[in-house]
């Protein structure tokens, strides 16, 4: 199989991985990896305004960790920025606003 993309993650996504237990966190990483290779939008789906979502349910909770696309010459990569613990599998509107921002800024110093 072929990789689609590299992951970077930033510090609040790492953040947030140290604070969840160690099964979640296998879980959660085993998804993020798996995406790299299959499409599959259980696993990775695009929300709005060229924000992504690694999505992982375990034991009720519903793990969110949204990211962006950065095209490469080789190969492009996903930038993770943050992560949701939910109980509900809603998504709101201001983490997606929150990853625009971040987003924002980040290829802003690419450039």
């Amino acid at each position: 199989m072929k990789k689609r993309f590299e992951i970077e993650f930033l510090k609040e996504a790492n953040e947030l991985l140290q604070l969840i237990d160690e099964r979640a966190k296998r879980k959660i990483l085993h998804n993020i990896f798996k995406a790299r290779y299959v499409l599959d939008v259980n696993l990775f789906k695009k929300m709005q305004g060229g924000v992504w979502e690694f999505r992982t349910f375990h034991l009720r909770k519903h793990y969110r960790f949204l990211a962006f696309w950065v095209k490469g010459q080789k190969i492009s990569k996903v930038v993770i920025t943050h992560g949701v613990i939910k109980k509900s599998n809603q998504l709101q509107h201001q983490e997606i606003e929150k990853t625009v921002k971040i987003m924002s800024d980040y290829l802003k110093g690419l450039q």
